[in-house]
């Protein structure tokens, strides 16, 4: 039960990433990809700011105790963002979601593999590899 809350929660974060991405794209077009990113990083910074200040049990001063590699979780965030505010206006929402998600499998299936970043080891097998084909195909008869 608890593994299909957690997939069905998954799949609301891509229903809001693929939302995310239309939005982004508007905002880039009316004020520039990198000023739509700044602005659209702001106010989730912004509404972090006030979770962590009413809801927060954490220790943000234990942030000068991890591995420097750990902080550059919002240099990708922020990546993420400008490439989809750049790419969304000129091939749509979902040619660039179908990529990013390629992306997202095929560099989480080398991390799984190899156990990267203090992961769990889960090897790479000749049906991961085939799935993995199949989604460049896909990507191809998406776009042709």
């Amino acid at each position: 039960m608890e593994k299909i809350v957690l997939l069905l929660l998954a799949v609301m974060g891509g229903a809001a990433v693929a939302m995310q991405s239309q939005v982004n794209g508007g905002l880039g077009r009316k004020i520039g990809v990198l000023e739509g990113s700044f602005i659209s990083f702001l106010v989730g910074t912004l509404i972090l700011f006030f979770a962590v200040l009413f809801f927060g049990k954490g220790n943000l001063l234990a942030t000068f105790e991890v591995p420097n590699w750990q902080l550059i979780g919002g240099l990708l965030g922020a990546l993420y963002v400008a490439i989809t505010i750049f790419a969304v206006p000129k091939i749509g929402v979902a040619s660039t979601l179908i990529a990013v998600v390629a992306g997202q499998i095929v560099v989480g299936a080398i991390i799984d593999h190899f156990g990267l970043f203090g992961g769990t080891r889960i090897p790479i097998d000749l049906t991961k590899l085939f799935a993995i084909c199949l989604l460049f195909a896909a990507i191809y008869l998406f776009n042709k």
